[in-house]
């Protein structure tokens, strides 16, 4: 049985040979345990790049499945750039416009352009009227995040999508055929929100005028919506939603039901329409909001980050939702880069094993992304001991 074949069984609640091992690997990761083959800026900047740092470290680690969290960049992005030195921090790209990108060594890389941009306004963004999001005010987290896109919709938000968004995934399939499941990513619309204001502006809008955020919130559903059906479409196993700051870190619960389940639906419904899997990714602390995911429409839940970075333990996970969602994560993600021997980790997976196997719908991950500096040979240790641990009976003869 092969990755693809392996999580696509663990998805629909059924048993494949054994656990599924499949990790979201940080930037920084990328950036120091394959910069020796692929320059760090390379990775984040072109498509190529980033799906020979992609596929090089699934090999490495022998994941099942890879993520794809960024999209694929412009052709010819890089002709822009002036100059490249490496510094201390990192490698720093001037570009033409005057504008520098640090892309640090161990970190996501961080754009400062001439004129920093200040953030959507609330009060002067009208909800039917919205330009193309890459052209909204601040809309840039700092991070050279997603290309920009030229010309607009009258309608907007985002609605066509340039063929160079889908040049990593093509990349990836192409490399690694049927044998891995290949996962895509779109952000949730309550994080267009927040990133779109900034997290003060943003939660302070839901208080103030909550009609006016649900309105800018189906706006920016048709911009997540439309990507997620384009991944899905061009033949990802999966869509995974980036719900980042959908946690009880951010919001109540009652927030959630009014603010994030109608808008991520959406997305869901639209992306199960096509026969593809959908899941996603809140960080933080979600205990208390885990059967109201299950209102989004989605499949499957990922990272369940525990204590003390959140407050989900995987027993009582499996128990509430195990048997309606499936399950992808738990392994403590700071322990993860802290320990120190080989038994610690192997008593963390083990027990990560022992509790999500029984049953199926489980995915053995990191809880968020795999920091930068955890040491590859921990990574290393988690496919051998899921072969050992993680077997299903119907398959132990062989």
């Amino acid at each position: 049985m092969n990755g693809r074949e392996r999580i696509a069984l663990a998805t629909q609640h059924r048993e494949p040979d054994r656990v599924p091992v499949m990790c979201q690997l940080s930037l920084g990761h990328y950036f120091l345990n394959a910069a020796r083959s692929v320059p760090s800026h390379r990775i984040w900047f072109t498509s190529e790049g980033f799906a020979e740092a992609l596929v090089k470290l699934q090999r490495r680690y022998r994941f099942d499945g890879i993520l794809i969290n960024i999209p694929g960049r412009p052709e010819n992005i890089l002709d822009d750039v002036a100059s490249i030195e490496k510094a201390a921090e990192g490698e720093r790209l001037a570009w033409r416009s005057g504008d520098v990108t640090l892309v640090p060594w161990d970190d996501s890389p961080h754009h400062f352009p001439v004129a920093q941009p200040e953030r959507a306004d609330f009060a002067a963004l009208d909800p039917d009227r919205l330009d193309l999001l890459d052209d909204l005010p601040g809309y840039n987290w700092n991070i050279y995040h997603v290309p920009r896109v030229a010309g607009k919709d009258a309608r907007g938000p985002l609605r066509d999508i340039p063929a160079y968004f889908f040049r990593t995934i093509d990349l990836v399939r192409r490399e690694v055929g049927d044998t891995v499941s290949i996962h895509g990513e779109v952000f949730s619309p309550f994080t267009h929100f927040m990133e779109l204001l900034g997290y003060e502006q943003a939660l302070a809008a839901l208080m103030e005028d909550a009609a006016k955020a649900r309105a800018l919130l189906d706006r920016l559903t048709e911009a997540s919506v439309a990507w997620a059906v384009a991944q899905a479409k061009r033949g990802v196993d999966a869509v995974l939603i980036s719900s980042a700051f959908a946690g009880g870190s951010f919001i109540s619960p009652k927030m959630y039901r009014e603010f994030v389940v109608p808008y991520e639906r959406r997305v869901t419904d639209a992306v199960k329409a096509i026969g593809v899997s959908v899941y996603t990714h809140t960080c933080g602390k979600i205990g208390d909001r885990l059967e109201l995911m299950i209102e989004t429409g989605t499949q499957g839940i990922d990272t369940l980050d525990p204590p003390p970075l959140g407050n989900v333990e995987l027993a009582d996970a499996k128990r509430r939702i195990g048997n309606k969602l499936f399950i992808k994560g738990n392994m403590n993600s700071v322990a993860l880069l802290a320990y120190q021997t080989k038994e610690q980790v192997i008593a963390e997976v083990s027990a990560c094993i022992r509790i999500g196997k029984p049953g199926g719908g489980y995915i053995l991950s990191s809880a968020c992304s795999v920091s930068p500096r955890v040491e590859p040979w921990k990574l290393e240790l988690l496919v051998p001991l899921a072969e050992e641990m993680g077997r299903y009976l119907e398959f132990d003869s062989e």
